[in-house]
């Protein structure tokens, strides 16, 4: 109770403007939230699928790949969905990779989404809680320059306390949103690298099931002669 109360007290000696920084802040920590579940899921997903469809690549066994990859809702599943579908009409390794890079320019928006509004509410934040500082103090000294001398002390005593609890805030809003931004960037950047290296992977997989062999060597190391001609 101790705690809920000192909040309380927070709130009333801060003012108007604590009220848009803690919506700032719910809105920005839902957000950090329901991204780092998105993430952490499809993290699993990738991870777990890769694990089911590497064999079968190294096999040579596509269609059971694509069958895998069609069963899954994970991100690396459209990868190789891409990369095996036009595996079926081209064998040129470019051609494959650009399939499988197309998808990845559709599914890295996904992951990205909404990352990029925390470093805006974290900046929003800040100065919101320097807005509110400031407006206090103008407010602290108009009533001081006004009041008694013996209402001037405990006028200005509480004006500097909300200005100070404005700063307070919104540089906790600040810090706590500009974390989790980076937390869920290098996240979100871990994921994008693994589906990077899992199309590498699968095209060197189909590069090496279908790369021609290299035609013998002659025995001896040394190419036969040709035959001397015959003189005239």
């Amino acid at each position: 109770m101790g705690f809920i109360n000192t909040v309380i007290v927070f709130f009333k000696e801060g003012g108007f403007f604590l009220y848009p920084l803690l919506i700032i802040f719910v809105v920005g920590v839902a957000i950090a939230i329901e991204r780092w579940v998105y993430l952490t899921v499809e993290t699993s997903r990738n991870r777990s699928l890769w694990e089911d469809v590497a064999p079968h690549l190294g096999a040579g066994n596509f269609k059971q790949a694509i069958t895998l990859a069609n069963n899954s809702q994970a991100q690396i599943g459209t990868v190789l969905k891409y990369g095996l579908a036009r595996l079926s009409t081209a064998r040129r390794r470019d051609d494959i990779q650009q399939a499988m890079e197309e998808s990845l320019l559709e599914i890295v928006p996904r992951l990205e989404k909404r990352t990029h509004y925390l470093s805006a509410l974290a900046n929003i934040g800040l100065l919101v809680g320097l807005l509110g500082t400031i407006l206090a103090l103008i407010h602290a000294f108009g009533a001081v320059s006004q009041a008694n001398p013996a209402e001037k002390a405990s006028l200005l005593a509480a004006a500097i306390s909300e200005a100070m609890n404005n700063t307070a805030a919104g540089l906790f809003v600040a810090i706590v949103l500009l974390l989790s931004h980076m937390f869920l960037e290098s996240k979100t950047t871990s994921l994008i690298d693994s589906l990077e290296i899992a199309v590498v992977k699968f095209l060197n997989s189909i590069t090496e099931r279908y790369s021609e062999p290299a035609a013998p060597a002659p025995q001896g190391g040394m190419a036969p002669r040709a035959p001397a001609p015959r003189p005239a």
